[in-house]
């Protein structure tokens, strides 16, 4: 890779952001234009000046990103940020997908996306991998990376997550050049000579047996072993010494969230409220039959789990240094860690040094890759490295 820049503005006005972070990309590539930039931005912004600017400074309009829940470099992080990360590179091609209407059909958006891949077409370059992010509160995210990897024959590795809006679960944005979309998925496709390294883990172990998904509508889940959802948590919170209030039950779910069994590992879904049924909403579908457990987790074992994800993806890189990294975990993540969420973005610095990285945090995230726990994840730290 000829040059990489790692950048965050606190900037408030949304043109003077997208500026300041184009400058700072074409200052770090010794004056020339990216080849390709990765944004993210909190909901305060006005995408459009946002990135119409930042397209101008960083002279391309190869851009892709999403609206954000938190965003972070290796040096900086806070909320209602832009956070981007510059690429150039000599021995790597980029190309931007668009797919639309993703509620009406995942398939159909899948396939636009995938329509302008162009490593499918030729192996000018071996490894093939994207960056994918999607509207996640259109759904259907499972379905979209089950469809996206039928699409590319199970050839490309795919990482990234769902968009977010600084937590407030109303409307989120993917990025495709200088435009911002609703109901769509975007891609950035990395043809590389050279593999990049994903990794992933979350470091949630069971708190409780297991309970069988009795009733579920997509993602509200009504029945756990025969009786309503909300009750196993009433009776988790009991057993266990916490308060669990059906009126305010985010404080709750936020440390006891929902694992999926997979035989030898854990699919992690977040609960996000009761229903006047006792159903529980959460985060992302569960698989109707599915056995799931209530989790638990510390804040050390996040920190571990950021430092797993990052020994992967540094081993998967054939023995090359880092050149950058994106960095991807969920909004739970950070809502139930407050401020130490910075030591697990600490951990990951020090592993990745010199390189810098660029993330944010999603509402679930992505990971497709050889040898990894595969398709879309929630409270799960995703990283994925790019080699020197």
């Amino acid at each position: 890779m000829t040059g990489s820049v790692s950048t965050l503005t606190h900037q408030k006005d949304s043109r003077e952001a997208g500026l300041e972070l184009g400058r700072t990309i074409r200052k770090g590539l010794s004056g020339a234009a990216a080849d390709a930039v990765i944004v993210f931005a909190s909901a305060e912004h006005d995408y459009a000046r946002l990135l119409g600017a930042l397209a101008e400074e960083a002279g391309t309009q190869v851009i892709v990103g999403s609206s954000s829940a938190g965003e972070f470099t290796h040096s900086a992080a806070g909320e209602g940020c832009v956070s981007a990360l510059g690429l150039r590179s000599d021995d790597m091609r980029f190309a931007v997908g668009i797919g639309r209407s993703l509620m009406a059909s995942p398939a159909a958006a899948a396939a636009h996306v995938v329509g302008t891949f162009s490593g499918l077409a030729g192996r000018s370059m071996p490894y093939r991998s994207a960056l994918v992010m999607t509207d996640a509160l259109a759904g259907y995210t499972d379905a979209l990376v089950e469809e996206l990897t039928l699409a590319t024959g199970g050839n490309y590795r795919f990482f990234g997550g769902g968009a977010g809006d600084d937590g407030r679960f109303q409307e989120t944005h993917v990025f495709a050049g200088t435009e911002a979309v609703t109901d769509a998925v975007v891609a950035l496709e990395i043809l590389s000579t050279h593999p990049l390294g994903v990794g992933v883990s979350h470091g949630w172990v069971p708190a409780g047996a297991g309970l069988r998904v009795t009733e579920i509508e997509g993602s509200r889940l009504i029945g756990l072993n025969g009786a309503p959802a909300a009750e196993a948590f009433e009776d988790h919170a009991e057993a266990t010494g916490q308060h669990f209030d059906r009126k305010d039950p985010l404080p709750f779910f936020l440390h006891n969230i929902l694992g999926i069994s997979t035989g030898d590992a854990y699919k992690l879904r977040v609960p996000l409220g009761v229903n006047a049924d006792g159903s529980v909403s959460c985060a992302a579908a569960i698989p109707p039959g599915a056995i799931v457990h209530i989790m638990k987790t510390s804040e050390a074992s996040a920190v571990f789990a950021a430092e797993q994800a990052t020994r992967a993806a540094l081993a998967a890189l054939g023995g090359r240094r880092p050149g950058a990294a994106l960095v991807f975990d969920c909004v739970a993540t950070r809502l139930r860690l407050g401020r130490a969420f910075v030591n697990e973005l600490k951990a990951c610095a020090e592993l990745l040094q010199p390189a810098g990285f660029v993330g944010c945090n999603t509402y679930g995230q992505i990971a497709r890759s050889e040898g990894q726990f595969g398709g879309f994840h929630n409270c799960t730290a995703v990283v994925c490295v790019l080699p020197e």
